[in-house]
């Protein structure tokens, strides 16, 4: 596995968390999708980063073409597919020119999805499901990688849009931020001047290689039969497709957190994408969650979530005071997954990456963030270097 890769998938998804606050599932999803080749909906009320967040992935995926529009109901097929070539229509060719638009592009960004018309809905049906444009009637294959859609709200029954909604796998909903500290981050524009990681095409293209080799064990397989027949159980009916879909789901997750098998509690994902109604999302959620969080993994989300927070933080504000808040709080995390270890021996290894990460954290708080303070642990104290080689 080209190990380089995998940090800079790692290094992504840390800097879109710093410039984009309270979207790490989000970031997470748009990841995912893009190593699985799915496709993900975003809802949630305007100004809230959907838009830019899929902006911002395209311009990190450097050589990536990029197709962005805004559906009204007034669009033509022309907006989104390109216009018809009058010298082919000269000799009775009914030909669109696709140059800059949807058809050409790797990864698209379409804004008020729903708003789409019958005149546009059945080319874009066959380019999500199929990956397949329709030009002079014969099938033209594109290279679409993923297509993020968002709306301000779900469609509403007897619309027609069920089809279209049911293509998109990943489906998150976004509210405002809610964090008092964050929102006023944002409003600093904390984390927005920051160079940002890229990679190549060729690279992506790698790693959705490597995506499809990650192994599935039978304990996953397994699980996924109890959850559909709990839901089954609910009178929830997910489609075998989208079941089979989610496997790639799951195996761009394990290559996300650096692994190369998928573990059950990768399946939590899946509380994105197993639910058909708004009204099934809570009694999705609670059953895969039963089924794919021991209190073990509970436990190290928690720590996870807390630790990045605390990375997150210092990030915005470096005075000692607050590294020396923050060391202390890493501190007690590293002391909390030692802990956790110890009474869970059969859990070692998976413990250990998450104690890895953390103790990374505080070495890149004490040594880089801070300097040129550093912090004497035996003393618990401050200061400067001349000082701290004076105590």
């Amino acid at each position: 596995m080209p190990i380089i890769h995998l940090k800079k998938l790692e290094e992504i998804r840390q800097a879109l968390n710093l410039k984009f606050f309270e979207r790490e599932n989000e970031v997470e999803g748009i990841l995912v999708a893009l190593l699985s080749r799915q496709h993900m909906l975003m809802i949630g009320p305007a100004g809230t980063a959907k838009s830019a967040l899929s902006a911002e992935l395209a311009k990190i995926v450097q050589g990536t073409e990029y197709f962005q529009w805004l559906l009204t109901r007034f669009s033509t097929p022309e907006e989104l597919f390109g216009p018809l070539s009058l010298k082919d229509l000269e000799k009775g060719v009914y030909k669109r020119n696709t140059l800059t638009k949807l058809p050409e592009a790797n990864l698209v960004f379409l804004d008020e999805i729903f708003k789409a018309n019958s005149a546009i809905l059945n080319s874009l049906l066959t380019l999500l499901n199929e990956r397949l444009f329709y030009n002079d009637g014969k099938p033209v294959k594109v290279p679409l990688l993923s297509i993020i859609g968002a709306s301000n709200e779900y469609p509403e029954e007897g619309e027609g849009l069920e089809a279209l909604f049911d293509r998109f796998l990943l489906r998150f909903e976004l509210d405002y931020i809610a964090n008092e500290k964050n929102f006023v981050s944002m409003l600093k524009g904390t984390g927005q001047n920051q160079i940002l990681p890229s990679m190549t095409m060729e690279e992506l293209v790698q790693l959705q290689l490597i995506t499809d080799t990650v192994t599935i064990p039978d304990e996953v397989y397994e699980t996924l039969g109890e959850i559909r027949k709990e839901l089954r159980d609910e009178g929830i009916r997910p489609s075998d497709r989208r079941f089979k879909q989610s496997l790639s789901v799951l195996q761009a997750k394990a290559l996300i957190n650096q692994r190369q098998v998928v573990k059950v509690y990768d399946l939590v994902i899946l509380e994105n994408a197993l639910w058909e109604t708004v009204d099934q999302r809570e009694a999705v959620s609670a059953i895969i969650r039963k089924h794919s969080q021991d209190v073990v993994t509970q436990v190290l989300s928690s720590i996870k979530n807390e630790a990045n927070d605390i990375f997150y933080a210092i990030q915005q504000d470096q005075s000692p005071e607050a590294g020396m808040e923050a060391t202390k709080k890493i501190k007690a995390l590293v002391a909390d997954l030692k802990n956790l270890k110890r009474n869970n021996q059969n859990r070692k290894a998976e413990i250990n990456v998450l104690l890895d990460k953390v103790t990374s954290m505080e070495r890149e708080i004490l040594d880089t963030i801070l300097e040129p303070w550093h912090f004497d642990s035996q003393h618990e104290k401050w200061g400067t270097t001349s000082t701290f080689f004076k105590m």
